[in-house]
């Protein structure tokens, strides 16, 4: 992937930590995050770059998500020399959505035409990210009809959303992002040399829990 980006076959063993955040860097995260009771999402824009180092008081989440576009950005810099920042979000808070997103991946709106593209997410302390485990198209018909409950969150003959999520996890079809690492996953909008990395949240338990995470887009130059 170094050479190039694009390799399904090399894309089939991702995600991959490539980093993790210090002791003191997740604690202090994680207790900003505390003092939210919903989730605040902030969009990596020109406006955020003023609104938080320009024109007023930075604030933690602000200074961590700067941190974090540094060391990332020269990570990246040699893992896949191509890359270049496309886009970013991150958010912070209290999650409490009882069920998960649907089983998804990171598009590039922007880019219909483009291929895989490199993305570094983290989830700070709780409610690591499920991933799908290797070659997706090469699971059987019982498994990608299991999927597609996750994908939609419907009922298939397997059975329903919840249960099946429970089970591929126990099967290990689906696996955990560890919390407090940089993981290198691939964005995009597929194609024969890519497979984009299907993902799922995990589901808070009653009452929630707080937690943080980063999202660093970048486009193949």
């Amino acid at each position: 992937m170094h050479a190039n980006f694009n390799d399904r076959e090399a894309h089939t063993h991702l995600p991959m930590p490539i980093a993790r955040f210090c002791e003191a860097a997740k604690n202090e995260i994680h207790e900003h995050a505390k003092h939210f009771d919903d989730v605040k999402t902030v969009y990596v824009n020109d406006s955020w770059l003023r609104e938080s180092f320009v024109n007023g008081a930075t604030d933690t989440m602000a200074n961590y998500a700067r941190l974090y576009n540094d060391d990332v950005d020269e990570m990246m810099s040699v893992l896949v020399p191509s890359a270049c920042y496309r886009k970013e979000h991150y958010a912070y808070g209290k999650f409490t959505v009882p069920q998960p997103h649907g089983l998804h991946t990171d598009h590039s709106a922007e880019d219909p035409d483009g291929e895989g593209e490199p993305i570094c997410i983290a989830r700070i302390e709780t409610l690591g990210t499920h991933y799908i485990t290797g070659d997706y198209r090469a699971h059987d018909p019982e498994t990608q009809s299991m999927l597609k409950a996750l994908r939609y969150w419907i009922p298939v003959p397997e059975g329903q959303p919840e249960e099946i999520f429970d089970e591929l996890l126990k099967r290990k079809t689906l696996e955990t992002i560890p919390v407090n690492h940089v993981m290198l996953m691939v964005a995009g909008n597929g194609s024969i040399n890519s497979q984009i990395t299907q993902h799922i949240a995990a589901r808070p338990p009653d009452g929630g829990l707080h937690s943080a995470f980063f999202q660093r887009q970048y486009k193949l130059g």
